[in-house]
């Protein structure tokens, strides 16, 4: 679902008619000339940029202002420079079913000019510590998600259930309910081992014996095995040539060997998510209905790391700068109020189990008011 932007057709003259020496065209330049961004578009930019290099001066594109406010009212000055803005939503580690670890894919991110990228793993967050790690290194910003498997029944009960796939944003804090999120998140999980061992089995009764042993390794130590697991298992047995042929022979929806796991109701997600101070996107495609509900459409490259032509690379959905500028307008304000939550109860409650919350804020100092007592917090 990426928003939208320009298109350019291109269409050439069939005509051979003979034009006069004098009326020779001067050659273009390689590479077209660049459209101009409108007032809108170079406000969305100068919003946009002010919010991703919040803390990185020097690195400020040169269209923004010199001092901006962050989202606790803390004044920052702001350099001078010319950065592109490049946001990546949709990312997966090897802590799901990608092939990096979430430092490598943060460093390929830094590689490919992403500044803004989202780490949205499979049903598990396991992978967002890490990541902030290495975005202090590479200077990017680090959006907390979680990719949310879900089914849906289109038109009740009566009907086949659909797979629905929820994106979910997080501050920099996480959830303001880490407990209950992951309680959530393991139960998918757990329904993740019965389906992966279910494909297994079907696969088995095929006349394919892949081991759920050899899965499982693949997997790793603690991670859900998925279809791209039990794929990649086929690959290595020799019983396809490579996974897309496992997945159109055997494992896509509704194949010989697919399965369905224990996925909560769409509608429960979404109750969780808003629970827990989350900004949500749905990942199939529902262009129209998102159009009819006046709701915002972002993209990104669904990335995994496992190579060849078929897989978008990181940052190459180039989302436009109004989108992006839309998306943080109806983020930003959700993730105050989630780092303010947070906040708070550490003001109520000054425990270690609420200052680790904490502890993953970028900024260098913050402080609160509560019952008018103002409370330091330092990050590292």
């Amino acid at each position: 679902m990426v928003g939208d932007g320009f298109i350019i057709n291109h269409s050439t003259n069939s005509s051979n008619k003979l034009e006069s020496p004098k009326k020779t065209k001067k050659k273009k330049k390689r590479g077209g000339t660049k459209k101009k961004m409108t007032t809108e578009q170079t406000l969305a930019f100068k919003s946009v940029s002010e919010w991703v290099f919040l803390e990185q001066a020097s690195s400020l594109p040169s269209t923004a202002a010199s001092c901006v406010v962050d989202d606790f009212g803390v004044q920052k000055s702001l350099g001078r420079g010319g950065d592109k803005v490049v946001f990546e939503l949709h990312s997966h580690s090897k802590c799901s079913d990608g092939f990096l670890s979430p430092s490598k894919l943060v460093e390929r991110a830094h590689g490919n000019g992403v500044k803004v990228l989202a780490l949205t793993d499979h049903d598990t967050m396991s992978g967002i510590p890490e990541a902030l790690e290495a975005a202090r290194r590479f200077r990017i910003k680090i959006i907390p998600g979680v990719e949310i498997s879900t089914k849906f029944y289109p038109r009740g009960d009566s009907e086949p259930e659909e797979p629905v796939h929820i994106l979910a944003y997080y501050s920099s804090c996480g959830p303001t309910s880490f407990e209950d999120l992951e309680k959530f998140l393991s139960n998918i999980r757990d329904g993740r081992y019965l389906r992966a061992k279910t494909m297994v089995s079907k696969l088995n009764m095929l006349k394919l014996p892949v081991k759920w042993e050899h899965v499982s390794r693949i997997a790793g130590k603690g991670v859900a095995p998925g279809r791209l697991h039990v794929a990649r298992a086929l690959v290595e047995a020799g019983y396809v040539e490579n996974l897309k042929q496992a997945f159109s022979r055997y494992l896509f929806d509704g194949g010989p060997a697919y399965s369905t796991g224990s996925e909560p109701l769409a509608e429960e997600a979404i109750q969780m998510i808003c629970d827990t101070g989350e900004v949500m996107e749905n990942w199939l495609c529902y262009s129209d209905l998102a159009e009819t509900y006046d709701l915002l459409k972002l993209g990104g490259s669904d990335y995994h790391g496992r190579g060849g032509h078929g897989e978008s690379e990181l940052g190459s959905v180039n989302l436009p700068v109004l989108v992006l500028r839309d998306f943080l307008k109806v983020a930003r304000p959700i993730w105050c109020r989630s780092i303010r939550h947070i906040l708070e109860n550490y003001a109520e409650e000054p425990s270690d189990f609420n200052l680790a919350k904490i502890t993953r804020l970028k900024l260098s100092h913050v402080s609160i008011n509560q019952g008018g007592i103002q409370v330091p917090v330092e990050s590292k």
